[in-house]
């Protein structure tokens, strides 16, 4: 089965590459996927959910990345087993700067599918790969938006010393600003002393990044990416709440019958 198509990402072309090439991205975004495992070199160990309607099940396989140049292209191979039968693809991916600023994702398929699942037609099988790579890169452009909104939040503690005190002269004339002692005049390490027994609090500097967070080692000492537990949603919970206590209680309703049923009989 081939399959070929064109996306729009609305952001960069080097964002859109980092995304679609890290498996921390990968795992959140790509439908179905619930765990990534590094083997080797852009070698994934993968734990998918896929299927064709009720023909659904787990899929045990592996994703590697080769011939990637950044930002511009890379091809990804991708094979697995499961209970509905077997998935042996090859995607060559191609990022392209669109004029409104953002990304054209453009990719070429080309997938052999055995088992019970190799049996639908194929064109429902490429109504739902196009349906799931439409997700897909949705999801990415969800991840990027959200990361690019996180940086753009002005920071609070982003205020000098020098702009706070001329701020606190200002807002009261009668009280001098006190002196600012600048880093380094309290010894060689640039702090200031502190009275005993105060409390200190570290913190950042204004602007620092934080440190990447590594993914976790599995049992084998990999490092290991899994799906995040969806939230719940609640609409959904309170239907079930609600179907939970009909239940209930036409169970109660229907048990005060059959009480009232044998106190007649006798």
């Amino acid at each position: 089965m081939k399959l070929s198509g064109t996306a729009t990402i609305g952001h960069p072309v080097r964002d859109v590459y980092a995304a679609l090439t890290d498996p921390a991205i990968l795992v959140r975004t790509l439908p179905g996927c619930q765990r990534l495992e590094l083997v080797g070199p852009d070698r994934y160990a993968a734990t998918m959910v896929a299927g064709v309607g009720a023909i659904t099940g787990l899929f045990e396989g592996q994703v590697r990345l080769t011939d990637q140049s950044a930002p511009d292209s890379f091809t990804l191979h991708a094979s697995g087993a499961g209970s509905p039968g077997t998935v042996d693809a090859v995607a060559h991916v191609r990022l392209v700067a669109s004029p409104g600023g953002g990304t054209e994702v453009h990719y070429a398929a080309d997938a052999t599918v055995g088992g019970m699942i190799g049996g639908v037609g194929q064109r429902m099988l490429a109504g739902v790969a196009r349906r799931t790579a439409g997700e897909f890169f949705a999801a990415v452009d969800r991840e990027l938006a959200a990361a690019a909104a996180g940086r753009a939040e002005p920071s609070a503690s982003a205020v000098s010393p020098e702009a706070a005190a001329s701020t606190d002269s200002a807002a009261a004339p009668g009280l001098a600003p006190l002196p600012v002692t600048p880093a380094g005049s309290a010894g060689e390490s640039g702090s200031a002393a502190v009275p005993s027994g105060a409390a200190v609090t570290a913190t950042a500097e204004p602007g620092a990044q934080a440190e990447p967070t590594a993914a976790p080692a599995g049992a084998s000492g990999r490092a290991v990416w899994t799906r995040p537990a969806a939230a719940p949603d609640p609409a959904r919970q309170r239907i079930r709440e609600l179907l939970i206590a009909t239940a209930f209680g036409a169970g109660i309703a229907l048990l005060g019958v059959l009480i009232g049923a044998l106190v007649a009989g006798w």
